[in-house]
């Protein structure tokens, strides 16, 4: 987690969810990928700390000629690697212009280039059934006050038929400590407990939030949003993967999920 004067977990509305979220990924951008640039690849697929990828897992379901949406992008990994390897038209968007600038670097030097745009995923500015799929991995669910918003705005823009697939942080993980170690698989908070984790500066002000629902309200929102749960990925911890990252370790990986994968469909009639 990111370091500041202050952690812990109190109630947190949109607009100061937003200015944070986006002030604190403007400034860690070049670091972030700095740190995790050699994992995530340049335009590779990765659905989270796992490792595992669209490759592996083809839960897109993305073919040549298809437009796609990437909300929160980050610098874009995902977007160039379905440009590149499906042939999609795919558009990378993300609240944060710092990743943005990034991603426009790792574009130049890869030669790959989907086009990046800077917009809140609340307020997406697509028309109506725009987009055969829209997708994330751990961006834009976890970071916002809202994410039935979210579901409902995603849903807007899909097509009938359409798929929505997003990967965030496994709803069990609130429950535990955020730390890699045998200390990190000890519960100690109420799963049940909605109040976001915000850090914040001296002067109370947040500088980053992330926001928690259960297993439940994530299906509820989906469905509420006029879409069909047709998956939920709880991917494994390969053994192959040695990394840690922030609270993510193989000795947790082995025990508890870190990662939950929800595969999402808008109905062909809707």
């Amino acid at each position: 987690m990111p370091v500041s004067e202050e952690a812990g977990r109190r109630t947190s509305g949109t607009d100061e969810t937003q200015a944070a979220n986006r002030a604190w990924w403007d400034g860690e951008a070049t670091d972030y990928y700095a740190e995790h640039g050699s994992f995530l690849g340049d335009d590779e697929f990765v659905w989270g700390p796992e490792g595992w990828t669209e490759e592996s897992l083809g839960l897109l379901q993305a073919a040549s000629g298809q437009t796609v949406l990437e909300i929160g992008a980050g610098a874009g990994q995902c977007a160039r690697w379905l440009a590149r390897n499906v042939g999609a038209s795919v558009v990378a968007t993300d609240l944060s212009m710092g990743m943005l600038r990034v991603g426009a670097q790792v574009s130049r030097r890869t030669g790959t280039a989907p086009p990046l745009l800077q917009c809140d995923a609340l307020a997406l500015p697509f028309a109506d059934a725009s987009f055969d799929t829209v997708f994330t991995a751990y961006g834009v669910v976890p970071f916002v006050a809202d994410s039935a918003a979210v579901m409902t705005e995603v849903a807007r823009v899909l097509r009938p038929g359409g798929r929505f697939v997003f990967s965030t942080t496994h709803p069990i993980r609130w429950a535990f400590p955020d730390d890699p170690s045998e200390a990190g698989l000890t519960a100690r908070l109420s799963y049940f407990d909605r109040t976001p984790y915000v850090e914040s500066d001296g002067e109370g002000r947040a500088t980053y939030v992330e926001h928690h629902r259960t297993m439940g309200d994530r299906i509820r929102e989906i469905v509420a949003a006029g879409l069909l749960v047709e998956d939920v990925v709880e991917p494994e911890w390969p053994e192959d993967n040695t990394e840690t990252w922030g609270g993510w370790s193989p000795t947790r990986g082995a025990v508890i999920p870190g990662t939950a994968i929800f595969v999402c469909r808008r109905p062909s009639g809707g």
